[in-house]
């Protein structure tokens, strides 16, 4: 019984996992590491910084949206 709970639970967490990268919850940590190994010397915006610049690129050019 406790495997099954195990394979559910693991199961469970990748459908997270999947539907986080997919909305892009992850873009913000793999920004900071391209920034870190690219750009040493670029200074790291802060999360709240980082996704009102991205909103607001994606305002300035809709063509990059499916709707």
């Amino acid at each position: 019984m406790r495997a099954a709970g195990r394979t559910v639970l693991r199961a469970l967490r990748g459908v997270i996992w999947w539907f986080n990268s997919i909305l892009g919850g992850n873009d913000y940590q793999r920004y900071v590491q391209h920034l870190r190994l690219q750009h040493p010397d670029a200074e790291v915006p802060s999360e709240r910084d980082y996704w009102r610049d991205r909103h607001d690129a994606a305002a300035r050019n809709p063509a990059n949206r499916c709707c």
